[in-house]
Order: structure tokens, then sequence, then C-alpha cells
């Protein structure tokens, strides 16, 4: 079995900063691409940020310039360092992993259950 497990959410003012973490444990031979999707009231889930294995990165348009990822393969973790957050960031932030088990298998997606993430002051 592998699990995500995410961390860092929380209650932040305008402005501020916070820093998400998704580590990946279980049956794990190599990981692909990582990443960050969320979904506010209402909406739909939307990409935020993703990173390949290779560390090529990308992002919504909307946090170009203040967000960044990263990711530590020796610790099978992906970040999402967030800052200048604005209200309009408050959302549910849900990390994925595209992981291969085994040597003969391939990769497949694996979700976090979320980390709530609320701008306000």
């Amino acid at each position: 079995q592998v699990q995500l497990v995410e961390s860092g959410g929380g209650l932040v003012q305008p402005g501020g900063s916070l820093r998400l973490s998704c580590a990946a444990s279980g049956s794990i031979f190599s990981i692909y691409d990582m990443g960050w999707y969320r979904q506010a009231p209402g909406k739909q889930r939307e990409l935020v940020a993703a990173i390949t294995s290779g560390g090529s990165t990308s992002y919504a348009d909307s946090v170009k310039g203040r967000f960044t990822i990263s990711r530590d393969n020796a610790k099978n973790t992906v970040y999402l360092q967030m800052n200048s957050l604005k209200p309009e960031d408050t959302a549910v932030f849900y990390c994925f992993q595209k992981i291969q088990k085994t040597r003969a298998g391939w990769g497949m997606d694996y979700w976090g259950k979320g980390t709530l993430v609320t701008v306000s002051s």
C-alpha cells in the first residue's frame, strides 16, 4: 500500500506564508510527477503546481511568483511554499504523486486526503 500524508495547512492572515508538505510511504519503486491541486468552496478542483522527476515546474497563473513547488526525492516528499497569501487562496489543498510500486509495474496517481488553508484576517 502507498499512503500520502499532508501537513502544514492552517489559518493565516492575508500577506502571510505557509509551507505544505506531502510525504509518501509504503511500497515505492519510483516516483514521477508530484504536485498540488486545490478546491475552493463551490469551485472545481484546479491544478496549482506540479514538478517532474527532473525538476521542471509549472504553476497556475494565479499563483505564479507567489508559490514555489519543490521535492526531496530521498524523503519521497513534495513541498509547496506559499507566500503573499490572499483570501482567494482559501481552499482544501490536495497533493498527488505518480508512483511506480515495483520494477515491473507502472506509475499510478496517488492522492492525499487534503489539508485546509484559510486566508483571513
